[in-house]
């Protein structure tokens, strides 16, 4: 069994290599994608479409181009990881885990106990919560068992 795993939230620590990098030295038969992390570069998406005067016009093009990219991806993964760091408020990665659940896409979630309670509804769909990328690739492990 094989896995493709969407890599979705916050950009601001290094919790996606940590998984990728740990996945790899258990050799677990994966792949991976996210959205793009550079944050200029996301901001920045729909600046083809033209300029803008107005900042929400330009959030607005730029929204809707990278939407293009996280609905594929989230469409073709098997399991979605999903992280909320507690510096920015992430509701993408609040948008993409209600986006899993109406596809019926399992997801995880993964951030520290202090936000419990602002994510409730979020863990009630999800399949389970982590508060670390090792928790994660523990459970990576355990599910692509050949055993």
């Amino acid at each position: 069994m094989k896995f493709n795993i969407y890599l979705s939230g916050e950009i601001h620590s290094d919790w996606r290599e940590q998984i990728i990098a740990g996945c790899s030295n258990e050799n677990l038969e994966v792949s991976f994608s996210s959205p793009v992390t550079n944050h200029e570069a996301s901001d920045a998406a729909g600046d083809v479409l033209g300029s803008e005067s107005n900042s929400f016009w330009r959030d607005h093009k730029s929204a809707k181009v990278n939407v293009i990219r996280t609905k594929i991806q989230i469409e073709k993964c098997d399991l979605a990881i999903i992280r909320f760091g507690d510096k920015y408020k992430q509701w993408n990665a609040a948008f993409d885990a209600g986006y899993c659940a109406a596809l019926g896409k399992p997801y995880i979630t993964l951030h520290d106990k202090a936000l419990i309670h602002p994510l409730k509804e979020v863990n009630a769909q999800a399949q389970a919560w982590a508060e670390t990328p090792k928790q994660i690739i523990e459970i990576l492990k355990y599910l692509l068992c050949q055993k």
